[in-house]
């Protein structure tokens, strides 16, 4: 009797199955998912929406360390024994968050080799991705770091079609993100605007264009 062929493992069906270790909810702009001090036994994946991530200092100064765009995930500090929350994990926008807890993680990673490789190619993401953001502190103006955040914001440069109209963002969270005062960012966001490389209407609305501040030099 032939071997029976075991059914293929999908990705998206199974972030989107409900199940013991395993939700999917909703969060609504400005809700918080998990708060820096938690516990952390859960990792998290970003369905639809965006998530931004915070630190305090002991001396109570906030700070964005990053944003989390639809496909990737958040908290993973939570597999390599990080039992408490580092950081805030805020909605920017209205969510759709998987939440898996951290045996259903590492199980999941163990026996599915599908899973394990698009698991291992989100880090590999993030990592090139703190790289990147290391050498923009080091060596870009605070002109080039705004235009560069807004451009990730908006997804340029990824796969698929931009979207180049962002969810609501302080300019006081900008200047956090690229280290430097709101009064510069107000500068150089009036600046971009005059360029016509972004428009105000209700909403933030990012142009290609802008990719000249970055290639510039």
């Amino acid at each position: 009797m032939p071997n029976k062929i075991p059914p293929s493992f999908h990705v998206d069906t199974f972030l989107a199955t409900v199940g013991p270790g395993h939700s999917v909810t909703i969060h609504r702009n400005g809700e918080v998912i998990f708060s820096q001090g938690d516990r952390a036994d859960d990792v998290f994946y970003v369905q639809d929406g965006k998530i931004k991530i915070t630190v305090v200092s002991q001396r109570g100064k906030e700070a964005v360390i990053a944003i989390v765009p639809a496909g990737q995930f958040f908290g993973e500090l939570a597999l390599n024994g990080q039992r408490i929350r580092p950081a805030t994990a805020v909605a920017m926008e209205a969510c759709k968050i998987v939440r898996m807890s951290r045996s259903l993680m590492i199980s999941t990673l163990r026996d599915e080799p599908v899973f394990s490789k698009f698991f291992i190619e989100h880090l590999l993401l993030r990592n090139r991705r703190i790289e990147e953001d290391l050498v923009d502190q080091l060596f870009n103006s605070s002109e080039k770091r705004l235009a560069r955040i807004l451009l990730l914001l908006a997804n340029f440069g990824k796969e698929g079609k931009p979207e180049t109209v962002i969810p609501d963002i302080t300019q006081e969270t900008l200047a956090e993100m690229i280290g430097t005062t709101r009064s510069r960012v107000s500068f150089f966001m009036n600046k971009f605007r005059k360029l016509g490389f972004i428009e105000y209407n209700g909403k933030l609305e990012i142009h290609s264009s802008l990719l000249n501040v970055v290639l510039h030099d």
